[in-house]
């Protein structure tokens, strides 16, 4: 992914991919959010947005979610409204997973995945593949961080994880 850009307000994050051949289980891949505290902002997440759910305040919300990567242009598509944050959350990392039922995929086993990150509808701010971590089945696509004036900041490094969604949930915030 390319891209960094300071003061972001709302964000939407967009993860396309080609479905699965013709008679093989389907590729089933989901963004998820951790937001994290102040005095905690690469341990244990405030909460978890992911699988059709929406932030207990609604400043982050899965809109669109697929379970085949059928359709037309973005499959799955998170809200982020930084903007409306508390200002005691200081950081959101987002992510994808494969959702492995029926074997072990990693993002290599996943033709045509993209992503692309938007300020409000319009706004590219950054956009991309995950051809960088094609071993792994989850990744750390893009990080949000509020600096000490209030403004938010995107880095979008891709880091990749060999891990199942639960355990890439407990350790996406790592540093």
């Amino acid at each position: 992914m390319s891209g960094v850009r300071k003061s972001l307000t709302r964000v939407e994050v967009a993860l396309k991919w080609d479905p699965s051949p013709s008679g093989t289980p389907a590729n089933d891949l989901d963004i998820i959010a951790a937001v994290y505290a102040e005095g905690d902002p690469h341990g244990t997440p405030e909460y978890v947005v992911h699988f059709d759910q929406r932030a207990p305040d609604g400043t982050v919300t899965l809109n669109r979610d697929s379970r085949t990567g059928q359709g037309f242009g973005f499959d799955e598509v998170m809200t982020l409204e930084l903007d409306r944050m508390s200002e005691r959350l200081r950081r959101v990392v987002v992510g994808v997973v494969i959702q492995n039922t029926g074997g072990t995929k990693t993002f290599a086993d996943v033709d045509g995945v993209a992503l692309r990150i938007r300020e409000g509808y319009v706004d590219l701010v950054a956009e991309g593949g995950i051809a960088g971590v094609s071993g792994a089945s989850a990744a750390t696509v893009a990080v949000f961080a509020r600096d000490d004036g209030g403004a938010w900041s995107l880095d979008p490094a891709v880091r990749g994880f060999a891990a199942n969604p639960e355990e890439y949930v407990r350790s996406m915030g790592a540093s």
